[in-house]
């Protein structure tokens, strides 16, 4: 290991401890995970590596993904990554020195003006880490908006992977999460809600749109309740979804989150992603992470800066709203580059597609057993049930297919759902493939 302290200090550090040796500090780790064999193959030149790992890749397995439930197989033009390689933006980083980086902030400031469009509210942040984290921190900044209370509402139709790290922010603040269960119709259930909201103390409500099964929430009805009892609503949001549903923005959400993967980002086997994040103009002093903005410079010409940075290291620690550190700034300037190609009716071309494929698949699933059980209005993905979903499952694995996302994994009472996603990617033909396996697996 590499330590970047002196003998003395180690020592001294030790000493203080009670301990004898560096190797103490990790006595609760396994011994046999301290230095686990890698099996490595001997040292190779370059030339041999390339071979090595081109017989490696050999091994993938390409399947044909129906799967969603937060990253989604879409187009990704080839001229994103292309435009992204130059060198005015191949980087990750937003630069301190904004005085030298007029392009990258230009293009971030772009970044946030397409955030607001597309969430319908009036100021967005230069993105977060990714959509769960956004929603983390969404919450505790809806805990600054309320000022008291020790509450938080949570759907349960919000992506159980986002309310999970949820979970963990909120360790250490006491503060007491309670989940409202869904209706008949997938989404949150407004009765269950305001019994809920009357109890007091609430000072954030969570919910999903399209939500984790992919309904519509009706955040008309949820808004006109968080008003009633005067409760910050952070609403976790889908970027595509957005170019054809009412933005959240429109019904006076406090704060609009979500994932922007689906924006020219490929599965990249789980990652990295990014989140964008936008709230109301009045809430922007709350916000976390930065902000880019426009000045004049001192002979009057436009000017790109950051004109806010709310983390500690900023400013005085108890004043900070957050410890985020960065952005996502590789992965937003693709969204960007992805939205500019695209346009308003492009992307509205691509939540059109998905949708129209989607309700194709399921009219034939429907057909060959499957099951719906709520009955809200969903767009490309949407839950089925089948009595035999673990072996269908499996074999269509085997046939080249990743047959959806199993829904039992997080809730028992869901055992035998299956949450299926059909992309503008997936083609006619991959559909009536699909329903061809699955027939043939059925009979």
């Amino acid at each position: 290991m590499y330590i970047p302290h002196s003998h003395e200090d180690v020592s001294k550090a030790l000493s203080k401890l009670g301990l004898n040796v560096l190797e103490e500090l990790f006595s609760h780790i396994e011994p046999e995970l301290m230095n686990p064999p890698v099996g490595l193959p001997p040292p190779k030149s370059e030339e041999e590596l390339r071979r090595y790992f081109e017989e490696l890749s050999k091994h993938n397995k390409r399947l044909i993904s129906f799967a969603g439930a937060g990253a989604y197989d879409r187009i990704v033009p080839s001229v994103v990554w292309q435009i992204l390689s130059r060198g005015e933006f191949l980087t990750a980083y937003t630069p301190y020195q904004a005085e030298a980086s007029q392009g990258t902030l230009q293009a971030l400031f772009e970044y946030q003006t397409l955030i607001c469009e597309l969430t319908g509210m009036e100021v967005a942040n230069a993105s977060m880490y990714d959509g769960a984290s956004a929603g983390a921190e969404a919450v505790l900044m809806a805990r600054a908006i309320k000022g008291k209370g020790n509450r938080v509402l949570v759907s349960k139709t919000v992506n159980p992977l986002y309310f999970e790290v949820l979970k963990t922010y909120l360790q250490g603040y006491g503060d007491e999460v309670s989940l409202i269960g869904w209706s008949k119709e997938g989404t949150i259930d407004l009765n269950r809600l305001e019994e809920e909201l009357k109890k007091g103390e609430v000072h954030a409500l969570l919910v999903q749109y399209p939500n984790f099964f992919g309904y519509i929430e009706p955040l008309k009805e949820i808004c006109e309740l968080k008003d009633r009892y005067e409760v910050p609503l952070v609403v976790i949001a889908d970027p595509v979804a957005l170019s054809v549903l009412e933005p959240p923005g429109s019904f006076g959400t406090e704060i609009v989150v979500g994932e922007g993967q689906q924006l020219g980002i490929p599965l990249n086997f789980g990652g990295p992603y990014v989140g964008f994040f936008s709230t109301r103009k009045e809430y922007v002093r709350k916000i976390p992470g930065r902000l880019v903005g426009v000045a004049e410079d001192v002979e009057g010409k436009r000017a790109f800066t950051l004109v806010l940075q709310t983390r500690e290291q900023h400013i005085r620690r108890e004043r900070a709203t957050s410890n985020i550190c960065t952005n996502q700034n590789l992965l937003a300037l693709a969204n960007l580059v992805y939205l500019t190609l695209l346009g308003k009716e492009g992307l509205k071309e691509v939540a059109v597609q998905s949708l129209s494929k989607a309700v194709y698949l399921k009219r034939g699933l429907l057909k060959l057993g499957f099951e719906e059980t709520f009955g809200g209005k969903h767009l490309w993905e949407y839950p089925l049930k089948h009595k035999d979903l673990y072996r269908i499952r499996s074999k269509m694995i085997e046939r080249g297919y990743l047959f959806g996302v199993e829904l039992g994994r997080w809730n028992r009472e869901l055992e035998g759902w299956v949450l299926l996603a059909t992309t503008e990617k997936r083609t006619v033909s991959d559909i009536n493939s699909l329903l061809q396996n699955l027939e043939e697996l059925l009979k």
